[in-house]
């Protein structure tokens, strides 16, 4: 089988693999944010590393946008196909080019991910919980583009997206239900839009900015694989554990700012077989989410190797 059809068995609970596939991302250098410039550099960083799939960064932030009020979410522009035309050649040309060698996944934010890149993320949280209602017409106007987006994409062959999902952690917000009222119906829109055309996605339970002391929130949201980080605010988890919880594969194992940032070829060779050991069968070797962007090529190449190398 090629790198396509392993991937896709491992969503099925009876395989068992004969090896581990693994995959790390990074952002590039903004020379290597558009064009034809974006898409060789993933390609290059994809054969480079041997990874097991292709995974596409996100570089198209949305504006800022002058919102003082809660009420001023309701006047945001609307997104529409021109907004999203540089992302959508980024995506046509990776998928020409590497299609037929790999599943190719984008890599998607939370319509609540971008509301914080419109306003400040403190502003957007005070504004969640003085008046839901008036915010709610904003994260609508960001869902609706992004659901246009996201149908573009498969229209255009990508394979699925990984999802990138904040707003839970711990001390993100203070007043109980702002979650479940103004985050997760509009992350659900979207996850399941991709759920229902795509063949492999990846839910990313993101604690780039804060930790999270709970991830039952998301335990119910779609996705064919889960990518998280083991530590949780005042204990650690493992990745049987959150594999078992999430009924599904779980990618990671690995700390994004740990060994495969500045280890030794041989100690990221160790972490490597560590992180398989106490995994789950149906397991990617991967970090918890973006390592650091000076994170030599070669680390990640050799932890790749290594997670190949490996028999269980």
């Amino acid at each position: 089988m090629n790198r396509r059809d392993e991937m896709l068995k491992l969503l099925d609970p009876a395989y068992e693999p004969a090896s581990v596939p693994a995959a790390f991302f990074l952002h590039f250098d903004p020379a290597y944010h558009r064009g034809r410039a974006a898409v060789d550099k993933h390609l290059e960083f994809f054969r480079f590393t041997g990874m097991d799939f292709v995974k596409i960064q996100f570089e198209h932030h949305m504006p800022a946008a002058d919102i003082r009020r809660p009420e001023d979410w309701a006047k945001l522009p609307r997104f529409g196909s021109d907004f999203w035309e540089e992302p959508l050649a980024v995506v046509k040309g990776v998928v020409e080019a590497a299609r037929k060698e790999a599943l190719v996944v984008l890599t998607l934010y939370s319509p609540f991910m971008f509301a914080t890149q419109i306003a400040e993320p403190a502003t957007v949280g005070r504004h969640m919980e003085e008046n839901p209602e008036a915010f709610k017409q904003g994260i609508e106007i960001i869902t609706e583009g992004l659901s246009g987006f996201v149908k573009d994409c498969i229209g255009l062959g990508l394979d699925g997206f990984y999802s990138s999902t904040q707003g839970g952690e711990s001390g993100r917000l203070s007043k109980a239900g702002t979650f479940d009222e103004c985050v997760k119906p509009y992350d659900l829109r979207i996850l399941e839009e991709i759920d229902r055309s795509c063949a492999f996605n990846i839910l990313h339970v993101c604690d780039y900015h804060l930790p999270y002391a709970d991830l039952s929130p998301f335990v119910a949201y779609p996705g064919h694989v889960v990518n998280t980080s083991l530590k949780l605010t005042g204990r650690e988890l493992d990745a049987k554990e959150v594999a078992k919880m999430f009924g599904r594969p779980f990618m990671g194992g690995l700390e994004r700012k740990g060994v495969i940032a500045r280890g030794t070829p041989e100690a990221i060779r160790s972490a490597v077989r560590e992180a398989i050991e106490s995994a789950p069968a149906r397991f990617i070797l991967g970090a918890d989410c973006t390592v650091p962007p000076d994170t030599p090529w070669e680390n990640l190449r050799i932890a790749i190797q290594a997670a190949h190398d490996y028999r269980r």
